[in-house]
């Protein structure tokens, strides 16, 4: 019955492999262009958060960390097959790739192993973003030609960086969505044209670039005056006219190399999740931090780059999370299983009936196990105004 089963995952995983590759030898149609970010007639958004793919070269790139009845059949293409799984379970409003798309030291080439990478959320056509995380660059493309072919990817709202901010800004992958209203053919909506939830992505780098300074890269000051700017400039569209909103829309902020504050949890201060590892941030705390808490915006930060963790944590308003380890190629802890976070937001309700601003942020993560099983379920933050 086991040899069955495996027969089957492997044809299965076969057959979607061939399926995705047509899809990247077949012409790109012009309207393969991502729809506006909205909340839906449900006055719901959701976010799949998918981090360290570490996809190198498809069937030929064998799984680290995996059961000794997995390793003879298990390639690149068990993380297909469980992001194609997943999308289709999920049907998200947004895929965000939490970087190291790609390994690129086993990479032989980039542009393939990328578009590979992002083939089941271009397949499903399912808006998706991405940054890059410490590994994607080692190969033959620098960060910035990443980033500039990643934009060109059919379905993608990625930016290389803000056209307002790129002569000063540092890395490449940074910009923000805006996510409105419900549409205006609803009859409960009335803010289809106000951004109710805000999203920011951010290059947190990859090697510290100070020699005095070892190890991973941080999100330097010129970063921070982006976001602080953006968020401010958002706050100012909020409570303007027509249909003036009180107080900060909400926000979430994704990139891949966790803040030193990670570090304040562990499996018994942590909300939901486990720590397996150690947080591994730069060496220099940069202030990011507390550049979040002092905006107040932000009520969430995503990160990957730890691949045992997937915990998530509150301090000072802001829920620092892990999205768990996706990919089959990168290093993991055999036994528990491939992972990916969502995260869903959640309209209020007015006494008249219509959607009025975001009332409550709320995750959970699905394994890649049989039943994809759904674990962790958890508010990350409730508007004390509804």
């Amino acid at each position: 019955m086991a040899d069955n089963r495996r027969r089957r995952s492997l044809f299965h995983i076969s057959l979607l492999s061939a399926s995705l590759l047509c899809l990247f030898l077949s012409p790109i149609p012009a309207s393969a262009q991502p729809r506006k970010l909205r909340f839906d007639a449900n006055g719901e958004f959701k976010i799949l958060q998918v981090a360290d793919m570490h996809f190198a070269n498809g069937a030929t790139t064998r799984c680290l960390n995996v059961l000794p009845a997995q390793m003879d059949h298990c390639s690149d293409l068990n993380t297909t097959a469980f992001l194609s799984r997943l999308i289709a379970a999920e049907k998200p409003d947004l895929i965000v790739f939490t970087g190291d798309n790609i390994y690129g030291p086993h990479v032989k080439d980039p542009v393939k192993s990328l578009n590979a990478a992002f083939a089941p959320a271009i397949a499903s056509k399912t808006p998706w973003v991405a940054v890059l995380g410490n590994h994607d660059q080692e190969s033959t493309l620098s960060r910035q030609e990443l980033m500039k072919h990643i934009v060109t990817l059919p379905y993608t709202l990625s930016q290389v960086n803000p056209p307002e901010a790129a002569h000063y800004i540092d890395g490449f992958g940074n910009y923000n969505l805006q996510v409105h209203g419900a549409a205006a053919a609803a009859a409960d909506s009335f803010l289809q044209n106000k951004s109710l939830l805000n999203l920011y992505f951010l290059d947190s780098g990859d090697y510290s670039k100070v020699p005095s300074i070892k190890g991973y890269d941080w999100i330097k000051t010129s970063q921070q005056l982006w976001f602080n700017n953006t968020s401010k400039n958002l706050q100012r569209e909020y409570n303007a006219e027509p249909n003036a909103q009180e107080g900060v829309a909400p926000g979430l902020a994704y990139f891949h190399i966790p803040l030193p504050e990670y570090w304040t949890f562990d499996s018994m201060n942590a909300t939901k999740g486990d720590r397996l590892e150690e947080t591994s941030s730069a060496k220099t705390n940069s202030g990011f931090f507390t550049t979040l808490v002092a905006r107040g915006d932000v009520k969430g930060v995503f990160v990957g780059h730890d691949h045992n963790n997937d915990f998530c944590g509150e301090l000072k308003g802001v829920n620092l999370c892990y999205g768990g380890v996706a990919g089959y190629h990168a290093y993991g802890f055999t036994g528990w299983p491939r992972r990916a976070r969502v995260v869903v937001a959640g309209l209020n309700k007015n006494r008249d009936g219509k959607w009025g601003g975001v009332k409550s942020i709320r995750t959970w993560k699905r394994l890649d196990d049989q039943d994809l099983s759904r674990v962790d379920a958890q508010f990350l933050w409730n508007n004390p105004g509804n």
